[in-house]
């Protein structure tokens, strides 16, 4: 067993932090936890890569899983943080709920992300590096059986990799992408509106199909209208009016509720604009200046334009100028180089 880091040891696996990918990197191990017998135990380090589970787990046969996704950062101020770690616990109890799996207690919660990130320090991206870790805490039903019911027992793994930035300039690209017609992300009544995994595996076919046409994202439609913008298969979907006044996102229940779009909700009323959640109809897409795809992984992905296979209409916006500013906002309020006015950030405490 490695000794206990400290903060003296952040960036010490000295890997290439400027060209890292946003992509799975080998570190020490995982935090895990076990519910058994009707409780959660205590959880543990397991210093492995590698899990060990019945061949007959209720994961692999009926896809009783579910997971989250966030990022840990060296700040400048040289102590760790985590990133609105408590909107992402609010997330997952809803979707342990909807899928039968037990919750869990905000106190084990951050114990498992605090003890995985201190785990692996060395492999946390030093401040200054535009690095950071990514988190992936997820819970499954680990029980053998094989009838169709609810797993006895649960396993909780944080897991973690140090991820590159997903745009390497300081200017967000634009991407170009495609309304997907012939699936559905998500139900009525369904899962959409938590993150079960089960919902991604579905999307591979969309998005794999629409990539090999030169679409790096896809635009899903409402399920029972086919009429009403949803989410992209990545993220959610945002967009700034014309007139500058309005920041546009979609509601319903068939979508999940992004934590970083929940940020930023808070941050354009700052630069004086409405918030709008409602029901988006498709020919709406007239009056955007700005859209984009709003997630964890890069914060905002600004579309360059959105077409309809079916008859080859093409809907075209503007330079992300709204978006990089709440991007770069989003960004300093993560690596404390400005006060965290909104409490977001959780301090990691790690022995100096």
């Amino acid at each position: 067993m490695p000794e206990v880091p400290s903060l003296k040891d952040v960036g010490s696996a000295k890997l290439d932090w400027g060209n890292l990918r946003f992509d799975m990197t080998e570190v020490h191990g995982h935090f895990k936890a076990t519910f058994k017998d009707g409780a959660w135990d205590a959880g543990e380090v397991v210093y492995s890569q590698f899990i060990n589970m019945h061949v007959m787990s209720n994961v692999f046969h009926y896809g009783q899983s579910v997971f989250e996704g966030m990022k840990a950062f060296h700040c400048k101020d040289g102590k760790v943080r985590v990133f609105a770690d408590f909107k992402n616990h609010e997330r997952i109890s809803s979707s342990l709920e909807r899928v039968c799996l037990p919750t869990m207690s905000k106190e084990l919660w951050q114990r498992g992300i605090d003890e995985a990130v201190k785990a692996n320090l060395d492999f946390l991206p030093p401040y200054g590096s535009g690095a950071s870790m990514y988190i992936r805490p997820f819970v499954m039903g680990s029980s053998g059986h094989l009838g169709v019911h609810p797993s006895a027992e649960a396993t909780f793994i944080v897991a973690v990799s140090p991820v590159g930035a997903y745009f390497k300039t300081g200017s967000l690209p634009t991407i170009d992408g495609a309304i997907i017609e012939d699936f559905d992300r998500a139900a009525p009544r369904g899962t959409g509106h938590v993150k079960f995994a089960g919902n991604y595996a579905a999307g591979l076919r969309p998005q794999q199909s629409h990539k090999d046409k030169g679409y790096p994202i896809g635009l899903h439609l409402d399920p029972k209208e086919n009429k009403y913008l949803e989410e992209f298969n990545t993220s959610n979907f945002a967009a700034i009016t014309k007139d500058g006044k309005f920041y546009v996102t979609p509601d319903s229940n068939t979508i999940l509720p992004s934590v970083t779009n929940w940020c930023l909700t808070h941050l354009v009323k700052e630069h004086g604009l409405t918030v709008q959640r409602r029901p988006i109809p498709i020919d709406e897409l007239e009056e955007f200046a700005e859209v984009g795809a709003v997630g964890t992984a890069v914060v905002v992905t600004p579309i360059a334009s959105l077409t309809r296979p079916s008859d080859g209409k093409k809907w075209e916006f503007g330079q992300p100028n709204v978006f990089q500013k709440l991007h770069d906002e989003i960004l300093a309020i993560q690596k404390a180089e400005v006060p965290d006015r909104f409490a977001w950030c959780r301090e990691i405490v790690c022995r100096a």
